[in-house]
C-alpha cells in the first residue's frame, strides 16, 4: 500500500491552516509579547498585511503604545506562569458613540520540554452580549425600583408556595423580611387555614377573572404577629410557555380606608344628627312653651278638685291618674326645654373627678344602687376642665340612670377617669354590666325620641340631650364599645393647663 509520508513541515502548514480558519482575530506572540503570526480574521478586521505586524508587540498593535499593559488589565504573565488558559474582557476602544467589547483569550503553546514557547490570543468581539447583558441588568435594576416603590404589597413565589420576592411594602404587611420569608415560609402562612388553596383554585378557573388571573378580590391575611389584616387582592401565575412557574399576589392594605370610611360615616351621622337636633330644638323649645301653660292649669285645677274628694270616693283614682298623666307632661316639657336649649354655658374651672363624686352625690334614689356594685377607677393626675358643671352633671346622671336600668337594677356600674396629654384631652367613661345595645341600635342612640324603653319609661330626650350639651361644652360623647357584657359610654372633653386658665381668666 502506498502511503505519503507525513513530515514536520506538513504538520506545521496543517497547524497554520486550522490557526488560519479560526472564525476570531488570533494571534501567535512569544513570551516577549512579539507578533510572529496572525490569523485571516484578525488581518481582515484591522484592514491590514501580515508583515505589518509581525514583529511588533501586541501593546503597539492594539494600543499604538511601547509601555506594556498591566498584569491587573491583562493576563499574558500568569498564562506563562501557570501555563493554563486565562481570559478577561475589555473595553478597547469606542466607534462613533457606541462602546466595543472584547474578551481576549490566551492559551499556551507548549515545547517539548513542557515550556511555553508560545501564546495564541483570541479577540471576540462581544458588544453585542454586554450591551444586551448591560440592558437586562438595568431592566432588572428597573424592575426592581418599580416593585419595591409599588404602595402595595407583592409577593412571588413558586408552584410550590416557597417565597421568591417580596417588596418593602409586603415587609411591612406581613412583618416578615424577605430573607426570613424565603428561608423559613411558605405563602400558605400568610392566608387563614385553606385560603391559599382556595385562591390558587381560583387562580386556575376561568371565572374569577380568566385562567391564570384574579379579579381584585376581599380578602384577610395573617402577619407575623398573627393578627388578621383586611386586603384587596389581585393575582396571577407565571407562566414559561405552558408551564406553571409561579404565582404573584399583590396586597391593598384595606385598615387606613376602612378606618377612614368609618371616620367619614360617623362624621356624616353627627352632620345629620347636628341638623336634626338644630331642627328639632327650635320646634322642641315652641311646643313646650305652648304646652307648659296649660298643663300648669290643669295640675293646679286637678289639686284643687283632689282636696274636695272624700278618701273613699271613686272618683279620687281618676283625678290621681289626670295628675299623674300631667306631671308626666311636664317632666317631657321639661326635657324639650333642655334639648332646645340655646343659651351659652356658664363655664367654670373645676377638676374632672369633682363632677363624677358631685353627680353620685344629687342621686337621690338610692334604692336604685341597693344592688349595684360601684367602682370608681379616677386618675390622680390633675385634670382640670372648663365647662359647665351643671350641665355636665345632668349629662354624668343621664348616663348613670340609663347603665342601671340597662342592668336590670343589678350589676357592676364603673366610673373612669382618665387623660391624654399630647392630645390635650380628658376622658370619662360609664361601664354597666348590662345586656349591651344591639347593633342596628347603635347609629341612634343619640337620637331625639329614640329609646328602647317602655312608653312609661323614658321619652328618648335624654342621650340626645346629653350630647347637645357635651357639644356645646367642647367635647364630644360616644358609645366606645358595646356587646353582651356591657356597654361603654366615653365623654372627651378639652383639659386647661394653668398657663391657659390665667390668661382665660
Amino acid at each position: 500500500m502506498n502511503m505519503k509520508l507525513f513530515t514536520v513541515n506538513d504538520e506545521f502548514d496543517w497547524r497554520m491552516k486550522v490557526f488560519d480558519t479560526i472564525p476570531y482575530p488570533a494571534l501567535i506572540l512569544t513570551p516577549d509579547k512579539i507578533i510572529v503570526s496572525a490569523n485571516r480574521a484578525f488581518l481582515e478586521k484591522k484592514q491590514t498585511e501580515l508583515e505589518n505586524v509581525v514583529g511588533k508587540t501586541c501593546h503597539r498593535v492594539f494600543y499604538n503604545t511601547d509601555e506594556p499593559c498591566s498584569p491587573a488589565i491583562c493576563p499574558f504573565s500568569k498564562v506563562i506562569a501557570e501555563k493554563k488558559w486565562q481570559s478577561i474582557i475589555r473595553r478597547v476602544e469606542y466607534e462613533g458613540n457606541e462602546e466595543v467589547w472584547v474578551d481576549r483569550m490566551f492559551s499556551p503553546i507548549l515545547d517539548e520540554n513542557g515550556k511555553v514557547k508560545f501564546i495564541m490570543e483570541c479577540v471576540r468581539d462581544v458588544t453585542r452580549v454586554i450591551t444586551l447583558e448591560k440592558r437586562s441588568i438595568r431592566m432588572r435594576q428597573f424592575l426592581d425600583k418599580v416593585i419595591q416603590s409599588s404602595h402595595n404589597a407583592i409577593v412571588a413565589s413558586d408552584m410550590n408556595g416557597h417565597i421568591l420576592l417580596m417588596n418593602q411594602a409586603a415587609e411591612d404587611l406581613f412583618g416578615f423580611s424577605m430573607e426570613e420569608a424565603i428561608r423559613t415560609k411558605n405563602a400558605e402562612n400568610f392566608y387563614p387555614s385553606g385560603k391559599a388553596k382556595e385562591i390558587m383554585k381560583h387562580l386556575k378557573s376561568e371565572d374569577f377573572g380568566g385562567k391564570g388571573k384574579l379579579f381584585a378580590s376581599r380578602i384577610d391575611v395573617i402577619n407575623a404577629q398573627g393578627e388578621t389584616v383586611p386586603v384587596e387582592m389581585t393575582g396571577a401565575i407565571i407562566y414559561h410557555g405552558e408551564e406553571e412557574v409561579a404565582t404573584t399576589g399583590i396586597f391593598y392594605d384595606l385598615r387606613e380606608k376602612i378606618a377612614g370610611e368609618k371616620k367619614l360615616k360617623e362624621a356624616l351621622i353627627q352632620i345629620n344628627r347636628s341638623e336634626k337636633m338644630a331642627s328639632l330644638g327650635q320646634l322642641a323649645a315652641g311646643i313646650a312653651h305652648e304646652i307648659n301653660n296649660p298643663l300648669t292649669g290643669i295640675l293646679l285645677y286637678a289639686n284643687l278638685a283632689l282636696e274636695r274628694f272624700d278618701k273613699a270616693d271613686p272618683l279620687r283614682k281618676y283625678l290621681t291618674s289626670v295628675i299623674d298623666g300631667t306631671e308626666r307632661c311636664k317632666d317631657i316639657v321639661k326635657d324639650l326645654l333642655a334639648y332646645s336649649r340655646q343659651t351659652s354655658p356658664a363655664k367654670e374651672t373645676f377638676q374632672i373627678n369633682s363632677l363624677i363624686e358631685q353627680s353620685l352625690t344629687l342621686l337621690r334614689d338610692q334604692k336604685r344602687f341597693l344592688n349595684i356594685n360601684l367602682v370608681k377607677k379616677m386618675s390622680d393626675d390633675m385634670m382640670l376642665i372648663r365647662a359647665d358643671k351643671n350641665q355636665l352633671i345632668q349629662v354624668i346622671i343621664n348616663l348613670t340612670m340609663n347603665a342601671i336600668d340597662a342592668m336590670d337594677r343589678k350589676g357592676t356600674l364603673t366610673f373612669r377617669t382618665y387623660r391624654n396629654k399630647p392630645h390635650r384631652k380628658v376622658y370619662i367613661e360609664v361601664s354597666d354590666t348590662g345586656c349591651g345595645i344591639p347593633e342596628e341600635n347603635l347609629s341612634k342612640v343619640f337620637d331625639p325620641f329614640f329609646t328602647t324603653k317602655g312608653p312609661e319609661k323614658g321619652t328618648g330626650l335624654g342621650l340626645s340631650t346629653s350630647y347637645g350639651i357635651v357639644k356645646e361644652n367642647g367635647g364630644r360623647i360616644s358609645i366606645k364599645e358595646t356587646s353582651s357584657r356591657g356597654t361603654t359610654a366615653l365623654i372627651e372633653l378639652p383639659f386647661y393647663t394653668p398657663d391657659e386658665i390665667t390668661a382665660v381668666s
